[in-house]
């Protein structure tokens, strides 16, 4: 086929939906849409890269079908490119995809591949390795870490992870600086560089973020008690975490992060190593992606209102009753010492992962 108008790359392993009636669905509406196109499976991690670098500058779009790294995968390739890049999510996290509002929805998500508008988008840079979404180090960058090695992904793994990290986790002292001088040294938990507002899974670390204003919005979280827990949770997942007291938070193009020991860090959740020194900045609209038309999220919107209304109420209803009866119960422990109260929040390590399932299964 002579350079095909449309290529799809699959990653047949990403999500748990059977990808032989996708491809057969996404072929249907290419070919109803009279666009030219060549279908790829991949075969082994860095592969979608490799085959989008083959038709970059040449196809229309590419259109990536699976998970965050898929899609960064692709993404990376195109960089600089006149090709976009299209997604039809099939992942856990689905960042990039959630944060540019294209569909969940299968068929909804393969017209947008084809009929949606074309966006260029900023991305970022960490020690030479782009990201779309976030970056950073501390706490989440040790969590991915665990993660990429648990031997099964899914967002209960992700939460099991993070609170068995969170138990023995100890903030690290930084210095960091940012393009216009200004300095900062401060213990922190955790550092996240956001070029987008959210990690995945609707988790927004940086609500105030956009992807196209050529800045990073960045997020330092100071060290925190127990009992600051649930409500932290609770913001991160409901756009509201930058209120919280232990927040710190900046904007620029460039920073630089230094401490004393070598960082475990991470890029959109592929977790790395790297030096005492960390340099991430954000290139302006460098890459071009396909996102909904303005009329396919009014439409949406209306769906979403109408049908989300009763379940925010009672995510608010659930979240209150969650931290009343966490806190009620954590009271009784205050006169104790901070290690019995460590020791009861351990214990209650599964009820806090089942009241943040609930919420994000109602998301």
């Amino acid at each position: 086929m002579d350079k095909p108008q449309v290529v799809v790359i699959i990653n047949p392993h990403a999500g748990t939906h059977g990808k032989d009636k996708l491809a057969a669905m996404i072929d249907a509406r290419l070919d109803e849409a009279g666009m030219t196109h060549e279908t790829i499976t991949t075969l082994h991690a860095g592969h979608a890269e490799e085959i989008a670098r083959q038709y970059a500058g040449s196809a229309d779009r590419i259109i990536a079908v699976g998970g965050d790294g898929t899609v960064n995968e692709v993404g990376r390739a195109l960089i600089g490119s006149q090709t976009a890049l299209a997604i039809i999510p099939c992942g856990s996290g689905n960042g990039l995809a959630r944060d540019l509002q294209i569909p969940m929805r299968k068929e909804a998500a393969i017209r947008t591949a084809i009929m949606g508008d074309r966006r260029a988008i900023d991305h970022g840079m960490i020690d030479g390795k782009p990201f779309f979404c976030t970056c950073g180090t501390g706490f989440d960058a040790t969590v991915s870490m665990s993660f990429a090695n648990a031997g099964k992904r899914g967002f209960t793994t992700y939460m099991e992870r993070a609170l068995t990290e969170l138990l023995n986790y100890a903030p690290t002292t930084y210095r960091l600086t940012a393009d216009d001088g200004a300095t900062i040294e401060t213990k922190a938990f955790l550092i996240a560089c956001a070029n987008a507002a959210q990690y995945g899974n609707n988790a927004f670390i940086a609500p105030q973020a956009a992807i196209d204003d050529g800045l990073m919005d960045v997020t330092i979280v100071e060290p925190f008690t127990p009992l600051d827990i649930p409500a932290l949770v609770i913001q991160l997942f409901t756009k509201t975490i930058d209120k919280n007291s232990n927040i710190r938070a900046l904007r620029c193009k460039h920073l630089i992060i230094e401490t004393d020991h070598d960082c475990p860090a991470h890029f959109d959740g592929d977790p790395v190593m790297l030096g005492k020194t960390i340099d991430i900045s954000i290139v302006r609209r460098g890459l071009n992606v396909i996102v909904p038309t303005d009329k396919d999220i009014k439409k949406r919107m209306r769906y979403t209102i109408s049908q989300r209304y009763k379940m925010t109420i009672e995510d608010l209803l659930h979240c209150t009753e969650y931290i009343e009866s966490l806190n009620n119960n954590i009271g009784k422990k205050i006169g104790d010492r901070n290690r019995e109260v460590l020791e009861f929040i351990k214990r209650n390590k599964e009820e806090l992962l089942a009241s943040i399932q609930r919420l994000a299964n109602k998301r």
